[in-house]
């Protein structure tokens, strides 16, 4: 007489079979997961949640502390005897001083105009040359694509640049701010590698119905590598933005010195930029100034970043993963 396991298959061999196909560090005895995938403790989790804090206050803490001293007036910033951190009356008198219409006006106009132009040009041909690179058959790809790689190890120099510049009669002129840095190396590689992951059989489909090169790239490849983008257009647009050697070598008039420039002059060195009112003067401490126009020069990127933020992962590390 057949008893119901008799027509039961035994599995005891495919579960062995399984069990020597997993890693050895997941098998542990009593059916255990490995630490790492172990759910984190109460005391684990508190400390994380205080070296987070710690980081916050770290970086937070300046940033209060110079956007506090340039918006106290004369007396909350002698009775501290600098840097403000208790709030003692507020006042925007730095900032009507600041941006009177001297200088630092001026440099924020320049920063504006050199950010905006040079970022539009740069992503542009960072896009145009990561989307000819990727394309299997194109004409030098590889050979191209190593002379770029080369760049990013290799460099002429200032000295060559310099000349290169002044042969372009450039010099105090604003593309002395864009085009010497117009492309970057490291950016196209990280385009070149999210544009090669888009699965080619939608690019083939649509070449296969007429679409030329151009309306691939514009109409296909561009609406679904936002991310990428948005990453790419960040960097370039942070560096434009915080950009001076170039103007310190390539410009002379003192018009069209960007604001890192005004900064850097007027805030490090302690020195005053020429055009620029003097700011010891009346009841507006020097010192609040000089954090005022720290603060505008912060201000635009704290404003961009958390909208590209969320962008990061899927921007930077899927380009550079599929790279």
């Amino acid at each position: 007489m057949k008893t119901s396991t008799d027509h039961e298959p035994d599995i005891a061999p495919a579960i062995a079979t399984i069990d020597e196909g997993l890693p050895r560090a997941r098998r542990r005895a009593g059916g255990q997961r490995p630490a790492w995938d172990e759910e984190p403790g109460l005391v684990v989790k508190s400390g994380k949640g205080t070296v987070l804090v710690l980081i916050c206050l770290v970086i937070l803490g300046p940033l209060y502390t110079i956007i506090l001293t340039s918006l106290s007036p004369q007396s909350a910033i002698t009775a501290a005897g600098g840097l403000v951190i208790i709030p003692d009356g507020i006042t925007l008198d730095a900032y009507r001083q600041v941006l009177s219409g001297g200088v630092v006006t001026r440099a924020v106009l320049v920063s504006i105009g050199v950010t905006a132009v040079g970022t539009f040009l740069s992503v542009l041909v960072s896009v145009l040359a990561a989307y000819g690179l990727s394309r299997p058959g194109t004409f030098a790809h590889r050979p191209i694509l190593f002379l770029l790689l080369g760049t990013m190890f290799f460099g002429a120099g200032m000295i060559p640049t310099y000349l290169l510049v002044d042969a372009l009669h450039m010099i105090d002129t604003y593309w002395a701010l864009i085009l010497p840095t117009a492309v970057n190396a490291f950016n196209i590689i990280i385009m070149r590698g999210f544009f090669q992951g888009i699965d080619q059989g939608i690019l083939e489909s649509a070449r296969i119905d007429g679409a030329s090169d151009w309306r691939i790239l514009f109409q296909m490849v561009l609406p679904m590598s936002k991310a990428v983008v948005a990453v790419v257009s960040l960097f370039y647009a942070v560096g434009y933005w915080n950009a001076f050697f170039n103007a310190v070598l390539y410009i002379n008039t003192p018009e069209k010195l960007p604001l890192q420039v005004v900064l850097r002059s007027f805030v490090l060195q302690g020195v005053s930029v020429p055009g620029q009112v003097d700011v010891g003067s009346g009841q507006v401490a020097t010192l609040a100034v000089q954090m005022a126009v720290m603060v505008i020069a912060l201000v635009p990127v704290l404003l961009v970043y958390p909208f590209v933020q969320r962008h990061f992962t899927s921007g930077v590390m899927i380009g550079a993963v599929k790279g």
